[in-house]
């Protein structure tokens, strides 16, 4: 590449920056900016980095709470006390464009940068979850992206030694082109060893750590800003290539370093390389930071500053060292064969000073590109389809013949059906903490050293956001706090990836506010404070704009790893009970999706009063040891939930027999299929002894929770009756065989 000679406008707008923006960047310079000071400022005032149409609506997410110690915004990651003199770093970010042109290293490098977040607060990575969204399977571009994603995912996470334990994965053609790849990674770490992202000791020696930079990545922040086009595979190069070996050695050496109290700072070479963490670590010291490219390890002849500064090349850190120990911390790098080379130096002036052989390259200040980016108040308008979908007369639909076939058509759907054959290809094993594997509810994790576990899920649905995005948000942390519960975990905390379209539409930028206020008002109630996550917009292609897809990873704490629960059912006799009420909420069901080939109605609404009372209800009932198993009623229903707890279970398989007799005179209006396949909210499915029953039921009564007897397990098949009818009889074996084989079958 070669610097042109002058800057034009047509160089400023292909860097994505206005005429506005330029007026802006010369003002703050006092000057005209050279080659170098425009890429550095278009990667920093990108969306992706500077969340400048996102800024004034996450102000609206509660993030303080008894348990955080860092909360949104003030670092790499958020940190939560369990306990213990210990904290969970947790973070979710999205590759998204990346992994719609190159799958794997799309995917792969995604798992990196996450995991880079968590191990620069000091944390030691201990689990890696993923949410997953693609095109139907039918289509052969469909299947490649999500192969390879997958490939990815387990390659980097394998490879690095950080077991993949949960996640989720929906199939919808409002992903086609555009797939969500969202990775979530959590870290334990001594409450008192957090490492902050903030230079400070003028004369501290900066110090580039890790793989040498190359021309990978290179604009990797701009091309996360805009929306992908046909012509989008031409951006290959921006997605970088990963080295899982690398970052094994780059986190062992870093934390080899904060144990040995010499790193003063450290930040991630992530979105915008050098550019970012430089600019960063000094903003948030409120200091300077010089440095020289000509010590940069390169593994490209001829890579000029521009390059240098934005290459996203993988596997790279900013340290800051205590003057010194630059000895020390040579050794360590040495001992980790990694490159370790200072680059530089703190300085008190507040710019970021780029040298290149001694000539200054680059001079900004560092709070400009990092804290002073422009903000923007998007303009907002309603949807026009929402009118003729929420007004859509469900009644008209006919029932079906056979409500046993609608049942092996949903758990034969792939965003029902098992997940085996994804999570089969990741070592969820490794480092011997995993002890609810993926599959359940939450994954489970002890703590080693004490009696306490964590538990772990991702959450969302796209859909019903598309249908009503205050709802959908408040139901996408609504079911994964729910989820946590069911394996017995307090819920303590979120962090999300928030998945949109173009925030320049404002049908687009409505929905991103709506569910964002959703998210915030089920947050506030559950007592889930929001650490942080990321913001991924123009996710759009050729055919429009996703549905907005907000995804929640939420983090639950469990006293006593001991009181830990799966879905499915285990005692022959056990009396199964339905935590929450019937309803009619077909709307945005995949019942409509898979039977009517249907995205309309008004999603189910969440009562916020009752989500609490259903989880308080099971939570101790679960914690006096009256619980057999406890499952989260979602996607397909009652009937499907059933299902789930009669054959999750990967070693034994066993039926039940329930009753709706007694509840469908309760629901005005209800019909067969809703009451089957309907998605009430705030729904938990528990078996229990017998001689708990009384118990169980008091407890619901001071919580005020619904409380339904539906029958009992045993037997070898799921019977369903009412009214004097069998709705549902099938072996489950049959189940079984259907949900685990579809996917599979697909590919």
């Amino acid at each position: 590449m070669r610097e042109p000679e002058k800057i034009t406008f047509e160089l400023v707008r292909s860097h994505g920056l206005t005429e506005e923006e330029y007026k802006r960047i010369k003002e703050i310079l006092g000057r005209e900016p050279n080659f170098t000071e425009l890429g550095i400022f278009s990667v920093m005032w990108s969306e992706h980095c500077s969340y400048k149409s996102s800024k004034p609506l996450l102000r609206i997410f509660p993030t303080q709470g008894k348990n955080i110690l860092v909360g949104a915004g003030e670092e790499n990651a958020g940190a939560v006390d369990i306990g213990d003199g210990l904290a969970v770093v947790m973070k979710a970010e999205s590759h998204n464009h990346p992994s719609a042109v190159e799958p794997f290293q799309g995917a792969a490098t995604g798992v990196g940068g996450i995991i880079r977040d968590i191990f620069t607060m000091g944390a030691r990575p201990i689990a890696l979850l993923n949410s997953l969204r693609f095109g139907p399977l039918e289509k052969g571009r469909n299947r490649y992206l999500f192969t390879g994603v997958v490939g990815g995912i387990a390659s980097y996470g394998n490879c690095v030694g950080i077991p993949t334990v949960g996640g989720e994965v929906y199939f919808d053609q409002t992903y086609e082109g555009n797939p969500l790849v969202n990775v979530m990674c959590v870290g334990i770490v001594k409450r008192d060893q957090i490492v902050r992202a903030r230079a400070k000791g003028v004369g501290n020696p900066v110090f580039y750590v890790g793989s040498d930079t190359g021309r990978d990545g290179l604009g990797g922040a701009s091309f996360a800003s805009r929306e992908l086009t046909d012509e989008s595979d031409r951006d290959r190069p921006a997605v970088q290539i990963g080295d899982p070996f690398k970052e094994k050695l780059l986190l062992e050496a870093c934390l080899e370093l904060i144990k040995m109290g010499i790193v003063v700072a450290m930040q991630d070479m992530g979105a915008a390389g050098l550019t970012s963490s430089c600019a960063e670590v000094a903003s948030r010291g409120n200091c300077g930071v010089e440095i020289d490219l000509s010590l940069v390890p390169k593994r490209e002849e001829g890579m000029i500053p521009y390059e240098i500064m934005l290459s996203e090349s993988q596997e790279r850190m900013l340290l800051v060292i205590k003057k010194g120990k630059e000895r020390e911390a040579e050794r360590i790098f040495k001992k980790w064969d990694l490159h370790g080379v200072a680059i530089g130096k703190v300085t008190d002036d507040g710019f970021l000073k780029v040298l290149n052989d001694g000539k200054i390259v680059a001079q900004i200040p560092a709070k400009a590109l990092a804290e002073q980016a422009p903000v923007y108040h998007r303009k907002e308008e309603k949807p026009a389809y929402l009118a003729k979908v929420e007004n859509f007369d469900l009644s008209r639909l006919p029932e079906p013949d056979d409500y046993n076939e609608v049942l092996r058509k949903l758990l034969d759907s792939p965003t029902i059906a098992s997940k085996e054959w994804v999570y089969q290809q990741y070592d969820h094993m490794v480092r011997s903490d995993t002890v609810v594997l993926p599959g359940s509810d939450s994954a489970i994790l002890r703590i080693k050293g004490t009696r306490k576990a964590i538990a772990l899920t991702c959450d969302g649905n796209g859909r019903y956001c598309y249908l009503d995005p205050y709802e959908g948000g408040k139901i996408a942390v609504a079911e994964a706090a729910r989820n946590v519960v069911c394996s017995g975990a307090k819920p303590l905390a979120i962090t999300n990836c928030l998945n949109f379209g173009n925030p320049t539409k404002p049908q687009i930028f409505w929905q991103f506010r709506r569910c964002v206020e959703g998210m915030a008002s089920s947050c506030r109630a559950l007592d889930t404070p929001v650490t942080g996550g990321n913001v991924s917009f123009y996710n759009e292609n050729p055919n429009g704009a996703i549905d907005p897809t907000p995804v929640v990873g939420m983090l639950g704490l469990l006293e006593d790893i001991g009181l830990r629960r799966t879905p499915y059912f285990k005692n022959e006799g056990d009396l199964v009970i339905l935590l929450g009420e019937f309803g009619q909420d077909l709307g945005g069901s995949e019942y409509l999706k898979v039977i009517h080939n249907l995205k309309v109605g008004r999603p189910p609404r969440l009562n916020l009063e009752k989500e609490k009372a259903v989880q308080k209800t099971c939570l101790e009932a679960i914690e006096e040891g009256l619980v057999n198993s406890a499952h989260d009623c979602s996607e397909g229903g009652l009937a499907v939930a059933l299902a789930e707890c009669c054959i999750s279970n990967p070693e034994e398989r066993i039926g039940a027999f329930i009753n709706l007799s007694p509840f469908i005179s309760h629901v005005s209006r209800v019909t067969v299929s809703a009451l089957l396949f309907g998605e009430t909210q705030s729904r938990i499915i528990i078996s229990c002894h017998p001689k708990n029953f009384a118990r169980i039921k008091e407890i619901a009564g001071k919580n005020k929770s619904s409380f339904l007897k539906l029958g009992k397990v045993g037997g070898d098949s799921l019977v369903i009756f009412a009214n004097g009818k069998e709705l549902i009889n099938i072996k489950v074996d049959e189940l079984n065989r259907i949900w685990r084989n579809s996917l599979p079958r697909r590919l």
